[in-house]
C-alpha cells in the first residue's frame, strides 16, 4: 500500500508539472507572437536597427538582473557553457531576428508566422532521438499535419511576388536558426543543475547584449537616412517594451517549460506563438484570414493535439 501510495503521489507531481509546462509554454507563446507585430510598428527602421536596439535593451536589463548572482554563475559556467552561451545567442536572437524581421517586412506578418510554424515539425524530428523521447512512429500523424498545414501556406505565397518570396526564404532562414537554438538550448538546461533556467536566460541575455554592441556600428552609424526624435522615441520603446515581454519574461517561461516537458513535446508547444502571430497579425491587417490560412491554422494545431495525445502515458 506504501508503495501504491508513493507511486500515486509521483504520478501526481508528473502530471502536475507537464501542465504547469504546457501553461507556461502557452504563454511564452503569446507573447512570442508580438515580435512579428515590431517591424510594422516601426516601418521607418531597418532590421538590422530592430536587431540591435531589442538586444542592445535586452542585454542592458539582463545585466542588471543578474548582478546579484553572478559571483556563483561564474564558478559555474566554464569555457564550454560560455561558448554555448554564445552560439545559442546568435542563433537565438540576433540571427534569427535579423530573418524574421525581414521576411515579416517582405512577406507580411500572417505568411511569416505561419513559415514559423514549420518549428514543431524540425525540433520534433530532433528531439525524437533524445532519451525518454516517444518513438518516431507514434509521431507521424502530428508531422504530417504540421506538414500540410505548412504546404498551405507555401501554396498561396508560391503565387505572390518576388518579394513574397524572398521574405518566403527569410522565414525559412528564421526557421533554421530558431531550431538550432531550441534543441542546444534544451540540452544546456539539462545540463545545468546548478543554474536556473531564469538565470540561463539572463546569461543568454547578457551575451546577446555583447553581441549587439557589434551590430550596433553598421545599425546607427553607418546606416544613412534621418528619423523624427517622435520616431526614435517610439522605436526606443517598441524595442524596450519587445525586450521585457518577448526576451526576458518570454525566454523565462519558455525555459520553465524546456524543464518539464520532453523535447519532442517542447517542439509542438512553438506552434502557440504561430497562432497567437497569426492572429495578432490579422487584427494588425484588418482583415479575415483567407483559406488557405485558415487551414493551414487548423492543421497546426491538429498536429500539436495529435502530438500531446501520442506523449500521454500508458496506463
Amino acid at each position: 500500500m506504501a508503495i501504491d501510495a508513493t507511486a500515486a503521489a509521483s504520478a501526481g507531481t508528473i502530471h502536475r508539472n507537464t501542465l504547469t509546462g504546457i501553461g507556461a509554454a502557452i504563454l511564452a507563446g503569446s507573447l512570442w507572437g508580438l515580435v512579428f507585430l515590431a517591424p510594422e510598428l516601426v516601418p521607418g527602421f531597418t532590421a538590422l536597427q530592430l536587431s540591435a536596439g531589442r538586444y542592445l535593451a535586452y542585454g542592458a536589463i539582463a545585466a542588471i538582473l543578474i548582478v546579484p548572482s553572478w559571483p556563483r554563475l561564474r564558478r559555474q559556467l566554464g569555457a564550454r557553457a560560455l561558448r554555448a552561451l554564445c552560439a545559442l545567442a546568435l542563433s537565438g536572437n540576433i540571427v534569427y531576428y535579423l530573418f524574421l524581421a525581414n521576411a515579416v517586412r517582405l512577406g507580411g506578418v500572417a505568411m511569416a508566422s505561419i513559415v514559423i510554424g514549420l518549428l514543431p515539425i524540425a525540433v520534433t524530428l530532433v528531439g525524437s532521438r533524445e532519451r525518454h523521447a516517444v518513438p518516431l512512429r507514434r509521431l507521424v500523424p502530428s508531422l504530417l499535419l504540421s506538414a500540410a498545414g505548412l504546404a498551405c501556406i507555401g501554396w498561396e505565397t508560391a503565387a505572390g511576388s518576388a518579394a513574397s518570396l524572398l521574405g518566403l526564404g527569410c522565414a525559412f532562414g528564421a526557421l533554421v536558426s530558431w531550431t538550432f537554438f531550441a534543441v542546444h538550448n534544451s540540452r544546456w538546461l539539462a545540463r545545468l543543475d546548478g543554474v536556473s533556467a531564469h538565470e540561463w536566460n539572463l546569461a543568454v541575455g547578457v551575451m546577446t547584449g555583447v553581441q549587439a554592441l557589434v551590430l550596433a556600428v553598421p545599425a546607427f552609424v553607418l546606416t544613412t537616412g534621418s528619423h523624427s526624435t517622435a520616431s526614435w522615441l517610439r522605436f526606443g520603446g517598441v524595442a524596450v517594451a519587445v525586450a521585457i515581454l518577448c526576451s526576458l519574461v518570454g525566454n523565462a517561461l519558455w525555459n520553465r517549460a524546456s524543464r518539464a516537458l520532453p523535447m519532442s513535446l517542447m517542439g509542438q508547444m512553438i506552434v502557440f506563438e504561430t497562432i497567437f502571430a497569426a492572429f495578432y497579425g490579422f487584427v494588425w491587417e484588418a482583415r479575415w484570414p483567407s483559406g488557405a490560412e485558415i487551414a493551414a491554422l487548423a492543421l497546426l494545431v491538429g498536429g500539436v493535439i495529435a502530438c500531446a495525445a501520442a506523449h500521454r502515458e500508458r496506463r
